[in-house]
């Protein structure tokens, strides 16, 4: 089982779509990497020897930042936007969309699935 940057990769995928598992990689950089690596593409992860997996390692760890290192830095991003009060920021804050999205419907991603519907106004008499 190949381990690259403290993610399990699925033993059955091709290397080219398995590095995508690993969080920061996408699949035009798992590409570059295949390719600065020298590993072929179309190989599964069970078929890696020893020393594929080591070049990845490595082409991986010189010039990327993935995982934790990334998450942090994008939260760090996030936490400097909200306390310099910029609107990103106070868009963030309120869960809202931060990149001129509309609200009025169709923002279920960043809001979550939250049906925010008003009734008559009328309360209902419990009848006795």
């Amino acid at each position: 089982m190949a381990r690259i940057s403290g993610v399990n990769l699925p033993e059955l995928k091709n290397i080219e779509i398995a590095l995508t598992y690993v969080y920061g990689i996408g699949s035009h950089l798992s590409k570059k990497i295949l390719l600065k690596a020298g590993v072929e593409p179309r190989k599964k992860v069970k078929d890696l020897d020893a020393r594929e997996v080591k070049a990845l390692q490595d082409a991986i760890e010189s010039k990327y930042k993935t995982e934790n290192d990334l998450r942090r830095e994008v939260k760090t991003n996030i936490k400097r936007l909200k306390d310099i009060g910029s609107y990103r920021g106070v868009r963030h804050s309120k869960h809202l969309p931060t990149r001129g999205q509309r609200t009025k419907t169709n923002s279920r991603t960043v809001r979550g699935n939250v049906r925010k519907t008003v009734g008559s106004g009328r309360r209902k008499v419990d009848l006795k």
